[in-house]
């Protein structure tokens, strides 16, 4: 085989196993599904700062919500566009991809929730959210972002 071919396959290889590692991250655009209509309603952006996760919503795909304010905040939200929002505050990895925090912030309910984020070990353009209040729980699966 002549050098260049050798070459040619090595550069090959490294484009595809980056595809396979950035397809790998919990970091990037996910979008949100309603776990009771399993119709899309938000573009949330998760990433990392000082190695703490966060994640703000840079979309709203509702019809008819893209101008949502949260009037049922009572906090430093109260009546703010849900459109920039942060929903997800300095949530720690705890090992093997799962990070979990003490906010995880639902605009249209106006509550927060502890929480538990990760990737689905069987599909990783899935991404777990559970919320959890007290003892109950609720988990949505969100999926990938194109772009």
């Amino acid at each position: 085989m002549e050098k260049n071919n050798k070459v040619l396959i090595i550069c090959a290889m490294f484009l595809l196993f980056g595809q396979f590692l950035q397809s790998q991250s919990i970091f990037g655009k996910w979008k949100t599904i309603d776990d009771r209509t399993g119709k899309p309603k938000a573009v949330i952006d998760i990433y990392e700062k000082d190695g703490l996760m966060y994640g703000h919503v840079v979309e709203i795909l509702e019809e008819g919500k893209e101008n949502f304010i949260c009037t049922k905040c009572d906090d430093e939200r109260k009546d703010q566009p849900v459109l920039g929002m942060r929903i997800i505050d300095a949530a720690e990895h705890h090992g093997k991809g799962v990070y979990k925090g003490d906010t995880l912030f639902d605009p249209q309910q106006a509550m927060t929730f502890r929480c538990k984020i990760w990737l689905n070990p069987d599909n990783p353009d899935e991404l777990k959210v559970r919320g959890y209040l007290a003892f109950i729980y609720r988990t949505q699966t969100w999926v990938r972002a194109e772009g």
